[in-house]
């Protein structure tokens, strides 16, 4: 494609330059508008200088890209709702031999989690997992958060729906999920391995605690946990040492006055045998004296008895009223469990219709299905199982990346047409050539550049049909795996630098806003300390494997 007129080529060079400056810094102190202003500002000015016309630019906005890049991000918040990363994230510690197999255990988990379900969402639910971890074992965090953030990006390059880079390549390739699964997947395995060593060799004496260090760390945490739950005294029915005083003054002084009672009971007695007499007088004396003090014993017995019955009756009645109201407690306290028991039952069935849901989705990928509708699909279906206003998860989808997208296709696409790509391409092409050895190296090497230069998607916009077009002239084969290279190359440029993509970015502004106890500042030069041989070394190896 031959250059624009002059006027269209500084114009369309100054309206990408505007966005390319706000896509890499958003906050620019002369222009702090963040990105996806960035991205529209770009298109308008595509527009408005004339470089594309309207319906040129409703006509770039690729559709297809947008439904699958909305469909996953609802289907992993319904995911992230089901626990689904709760539980990866206890995967995490689980049966943990040290602080080496936390290395590989997160790298490996981060990468399948990112496959499945986008890198960003991955690093976003996981990252304080891995603070928690790192706490635990008392080790610096940052050997585990880059662990996170590398293997995010290695990961999410084997599959369509990882990364938005390889959703556009996938859209515009016309390759297959099983094809793009299965051409990069024994780079992504090998690479996430070499990624684990190159940390592990780094960090060697960080993640060299002794043993016994290591489990009085856990204990302490333990210990912490176990005071957080101590019991009431209140609760607990032993004696003390005070009440077992009072105990013992209060038998002493029972004691001490029972002898003068039973003295007077003695007295009364012996009273009672001198005042009987073996005299016939006084014997119908006593006689009379008892029969009146009988009708009088019996009257009073019959007052006490009404007032006894009376009082049996009222605590019968306040017994019975006592009754009926524990009998209301209890059938309220029956019912109420019997509701909580309903609702856990409906959750874990929800939750497993959401992971077979889930699984329905995967399936239809690998059978060849239309990938946008796939994922729209299985978001309605999460939507319609949920049985509930489906706002509150609408509103977590990441409307200002679909918006982002929007702007940023037709500001490439306009700048595309001002020839400069076309025009840069031909000077390169005769030296990238995918059939040589020197030629991938050659194609790598821009492709790492200008990723981190202009950003990943954008690259694929901008090089994705040149690359795909250079090498269908040598095969079809060489085609596709073109675009594989791409694919692999855009995504692991990502790990050079802390700002060379937005995972990255999650788990460094993550760790930096968690808990203060957990927070850890990712500094720039210590991500690229660790960045650019990682990247160098997992990108060659990748890119001996991928056919």
């Amino acid at each position: 494609m031959a250059l624009a007129t002059s006027g269209n080529v500084v114009l369309g060079s100054l309206a990408f330059a505007i966005f390319w400056v706000l896509a890499v810094f958003p906050a620019v102190p002369f222009l702090p508008i963040g990105r996806t202003a960035g991205s529209l500002l770009g298109a308008m000015l595509m527009v408005i200088f004339q470089i594309i016309t309207p319906n040129q630019a409703y006509a770039a906005i690729d559709l297809p890209i947008l439904g699958l890049l909305f469909g996953t991000m609802l289907v992993s918040v319904y995911l992230e709702r089901a626990d689904m990363f709760k539980y990866l994230g206890k995967l995490l510690s689980w049966k943990s031999k040290g602080a080496k197999d936390l290395i590989f255990r997160i790298c490996l988990i981060s990468a399948i989690s990112s496959a499945l379900f986008t890198n960003d969402t991955s690093c976003v639910v996981l990252t304080e997992f891995v603070l928690k971890i790192a706490r635990q074992h008392n080790l610096p965090p940052h050997p585990f958060l880059l662990a996170l953030a590398s293997s995010a990006n290695i990961g999410s390059s084997v599959t369509p729906i990882g990364n938005p880079q390889n959703l556009v390549i996938a859209v515009q390739s016309k390759i297959s999920f099983g094809n793009f699964l299965i051409g990069i997947l024994p780079a992504m395995l090998l690479g996430v391995f070499a990624n684990s060593l190159i940390l592990i060799c780094m960090y060697w004496r960080l993640l060299s605690i002794p043993k016994d260090e290591e489990d009085a760390a856990i204990e302490v945490v333990a210990e912490e946990d176990l005071n957080s739950h101590r019991f009431s005294p209140a609760t607990m029915s032993h004696f003390t040492s005070s009440s077992s005083q009072e105990w013992k003054s209060t038998m002493e002084a029972i004691n001490v006055q029972s002898p003068p009672d039973i003295n007077r009971s003695m007295g009364h007695v012996e009273t009672i045998r001198n005042r009987l007499t073996p005299s016939e007088n006084d014997i119908h004396s006593v006689h009379s004296d008892m029969l009146e003090s009988a009708r009088n014993s019996n009257a009073s017995k019959e007052v006490a008895n009404d007032a006894s019955s009376q009082k049996r009756e009222e605590t019968t009645t306040s017994h019975n009223a006592a009754s009926v109201e524990r009998l209301r407690d209890a059938l309220s306290v029956q019912s109420s469990e019997g509701k909580e028991d309903l609702t856990l039952r409906w959750r874990r069935m929800w939750k497993s219709c959401v992971y077979l849901v889930t699984i329905g989705m995967l399936i239809a990928l690998l059978m060849g299905l239309n990938m946008s509708w796939t994922a729209i699909t299985a978001a309605l279906a999460l939507v319609v199982l949920d049985f509930k206003d489906a706002r509150p998860c609408l509103a977590k989808v990441s409307y200002l990346l679909l918006i982002f997208f929007c702007g940023m296709f037709i500001t490439v696409d306009g700048f595309n047409k001002t020839g400069i790509p076309s025009t840069l391409w031909d000077l390169m092409e005769p030296y990238a050539q995918i059939d040589r050895v020197s030629g991938i190296a050659v194609l790598a090497i821009i492709i790492l550049i200008l990723s981190n230069l202009a950003s990943n998607v954008p690259t694929v916009l901008l090089l994705g049909g040149r690359v795909a077009a250079s090498a269908a002239t040598i095969s079809a084969a060489d085609e596709k795996k073109a675009w594989l290279i791409l694919a692999w190359v855009s995504t692991i440029a990502g790990n050079l630098s802390l700002l060379g993509s937005a995972a990255n970015l999650i788990v460094c502004e993550q760790a930096r806003q968690a808990d203060p106890h957990l927070g850890y500042t990712l500094s720039f030069w210590s991500h690229l300390k660790f960045g650019v041989p990682s990247t160098l070394i997992v990108t060659a190896v990748g890119l001996a494997l991928i056919r």
